[in-house]
């Protein structure tokens, strides 16, 4: 806390989401205080790279890469390369810098008491011992799923 921060930063696909969910657990079951004075941060790297020619943006969702898509396209798609990041081990440092660590640029959002407990809630539901609540979950929202890495 030397820095009043603590950042957590995971891949943006859903491996980087669970395991943001494991680490937000931690620090609201060890670290409470540290969860409810605001110190916890997560980092939002974009999934995305859309590049034609030698314009580029990045996108953190399906929605901002179809949407970047559909802009680039506008006059053909020759040319056109979209790149998804398996995760930020394939981001070369200064594309890791300018989308996720520059303090001018990064997204960042702050956790709050009301985030920590759902996620505390949720990773309980789902890695907990009870196995009905479990199967519940799954089959209440299984069609649901939007974002499924396969």
């Amino acid at each position: 806390l030397r820095y009043h921060r603590i950042i957590i930063m995971t891949d943006a696909d859903v491996d980087g989401s669970h395991i943001r969910t494991l680490l937000l657990t931690f620090f609201y079951r060890q670290m409470y205080e540290i969860v409810e004075n605001g110190h916890i941060y997560i980092a939002l790297p974009p999934l995305y790279k859309i590049t034609k020619g030698k314009e580029f943006v990045y996108a953190s969702d399906e929605e901002q890469k179809e949407q970047a898509v559909k802009d680039f396209s506008a006059a053909g798609t020759r040319g056109l390369e979209v790149q998804r990041y398996k995760g930020l081990g394939e981001m070369n440092p200064d594309q890791l810098w300018e989308t996720t660590m520059d303090p001018a640029r990064r997204t960042l959002l702050q956790v709050t008491i009301d985030d920590a407990v759902e996620a505390e809630h949720l990773f309980t539901l789902l890695m907990g011992e009870q196995v009905e609540p479990r199967r519940e979950f799954i089959e209440k929202y299984a069609l649901d799923v939007k974002n499924l890495d396969i």
